[in-house]
């Protein structure tokens, strides 16, 4: 075994029917469960767009997405343990962070548990673009293939664009400390990536129900990120900056949906939170994904005209 999860390549050319559209992934952490199972549907129904984007755990799913591997896409959401655990308070209190990074990413990769079909990711032709947050200037940074010359690269840019600070542990690249893609621009809210790249209609899958709106941060939440992310001023101000720029950006998203550029799929409830690492519970949110995804259907086809 490579310790990328295939060792050859695709049996045959590989080839994209959506085309024009862009599909979007919004993150959220664990509540990309849910997505999950919305990602495997498309697969599943051989509806492949030639361009994703995502940040965060949105940015996981584009890479999956763009493998083709429904059994990576099934389990890289459903906290189960390899080599190592995924993450909780143990975790963190041995240094590894809430989320265990270096097994979530790299690790169960080289140890096989949750490999990658690399290969067929390199022939997929389809175009993604994932977003970080460059902790020392402010700067949102964006990936694309032409930064993953090989897993490891391309793994260790995925975890850029998820590192929640305190929660995970970051993993410099080139020198530079990049944080969670969803402090930057779009405010977690991907859509801005695709446009960048030129296209104009859109389908996102959120993790958010419809009305959803962030609320403000408390007095008492602006204290204790002061005194936790004081040392990273770029951070804080992006901290405490997110709920205004994410409902702003849902408002403009809003927008392009009354006007028929944009399908925007939200679960109808998420029985997770961002930080779930119940299994049971995680399955649960899968499947429920999956079957709103299969209603909706059709809704979806009509929208990206297969």
């Amino acid at each position: 075994m490579t310790g990328t999860g295939q060792t050859g390549a695709p049996d045959k050319q590989i080839t994209n029917n959506v085309h024009g559209c862009a599909l979007v992934f919004e993150g959220g952490g664990y509540r990309g469960a849910y997505t999950a199972g919305m990602v495997n549907l498309l697969l599943e129904q051989g509806i492949y767009f030639d361009y994703a984007c995502g940040i965060s755990a949105g940015a996981s799913h584009t890479i999956n997405y763009v493998s083709r591997d429904q059994t990576r896409v099934h389990m890289a959401f459903l906290a189960i343990d390899g080599d190592e655990p995924v993450g909780g308070m143990g975790s963190f209190l041995r240094g590894r962070g809430y989320f265990n990074a270096d097994y979530l990413y790299e690790g169960c990769i080289r140890d096989g548990f949750c490999g990658f079909a690399w290969e067929t990711f390199v022939a997929n032709p389809a175009r993604i673009r994932i977003q970080a947050f460059e902790a020392s200037t402010g700067r949102s940074v964006s990936f694309t293939k032409d930064d993953m010359p090989d897993v490891w690269q391309m793994i260790n840019r995925v975890r850029a664009s998820s590192t929640i600070p305190i929660a995970m542990k970051p993993l410099p690249l080139d020198g530079k400390t990049y944080y969670d893609g969803g402090l930057g621009v779009g405010a977690g809210l991907p859509l801005h990536l695709a446009e960048q790249d030129g296209y104009e209609r859109f389908v996102m899958l959120a993790t958010r129900p419809a009305g959803y709106h962030k609320k403000p941060v408390s007095s008492v939440e602006r204290a204790v990120f002061g005194r936790l992310l004081g040392g990273m001023p770029h951070v804080l101000e992006a901290t405490l900056t997110r709920p205004e720029r994410y409902n702003a950006e849902l408002d403009r998203i809003a927008r392009l949906e009354r006007e028929g550029r944009a399908l925007v799929i939200r679960p109808r409830e998420m029985p997770v939170s961002n930080g779930t690492l119940d299994t049971t519970r995680l399955q649960r949110a899968y499947a429920m994904g999956h079957d709103q995804l299969r209603e909706e259907l059709d809704r979806l086809t009509e929208f990206v005209g297969l």
